[in-house]
């Protein structure tokens, strides 16, 4: 496997929280290869820790020990600092709650990140914005403010706000938690295209059904990797929508 193609790289790692005289093992030695251009779905139960890799693989937390390369650059060592330019470089964000600001138009909510580019790579943020609201077909909406926007809508502009900084893995942390089934399908379509044009995507759920819109399963028990598979009856989000008519 070429590492130049590989977006993620784990080995052995582990996360150690220590509460009190109590230590609490949330991960036990991780080893994950995520290569460029996958859809990954990270499953578990509650406690079985896939909410701390995500904070790791997205530079919110980092290790007790093991090593962690993000498009072949060693981050498990870096500081505060150096783990927000990372994030702002290299990841997008979505989350299960928007996280969007209220009281102001989608177009402000997209160019937020670009305020924090400290290498000013968007020579035009608001043009950058407007073609990331186009990408997941809210060209027409970008004046709007978010509370006057659907719960899809507003997931969708959560989604433009992670892509307009051209980020090579796009990390959505139960991205279809608060919608309902039709909306949910939607949004995983838009992830398929996004996917299919060579966008990596991992996500954490723990929804069948949406983990079965990836290409490949990663479920943690514990602190460890029980199943690493690929999905082999894919379920094809917007043919599922075209055939309901909902597209």
């Amino acid at each position: 496997m070429s590492r130049k193609n590989t977006v993620i790289r784990l080995h052995d790692l582990q996360k150690t929280y220590t509460m009190g005289r109590n230590e609490v093992h949330a991960l036990r030695g991780i080893d994950l290869t995520i290569t460029a251009g996958e859809m990954v779905a990270i499953m578990g139960a509650s406690g079985s820790g896939k909410s701390t890799l995500m904070n790791i693989i997205g530079c919110l937390d980092r290790p007790t020990s093991g090593t962690y390369e993000l498009d072949g650059q060693r981050v498990d060592g870096l500081d505060r600092n150096q783990l927000a330019d990372i994030r702002n470089r290299h990841i997008g964000f979505v989350f299960q709650g928007f996280n969007l600001l209220a009281r102001t138009s989608a177009q402000e909510n997209v160019e937020l990140p670009l305020l924090y580019d400290r290498r000013n790579s968007k020579a035009d943020p608001a043009a950058a914005a407007r073609e990331a609201l186009e990408r997941v077909g809210l060209g027409d909406r970008r004046d709007h403010l978010t509370n006057e926007l659907s719960g899809g809508q507003q997931q969708r502009v959560a989604i433009a706000r992670a892509l307009v900084t051209t980020p090579s893995l796009l990390l959505a942390d139960e991205p279809t938690g608060n919608l309902d089934t039709k909306t949910s399908m939607e949004v995983m379509a838009l992830f398929e295209e996004l996917n299919d044009r060579g966008l990596t995507v991992a996500m954490v759920t723990h929804e069948n059904d949406i983990a079965a819109c990836a290409r490949r399963i990663i479920e943690l028990r514990d602190g460890l990797i029980v199943r690493d598979e690929p999905v082999l009856n894919r379920r094809i989000a917007s043919r599922d929508l075209a055939l309901t008519g909902a597209a």
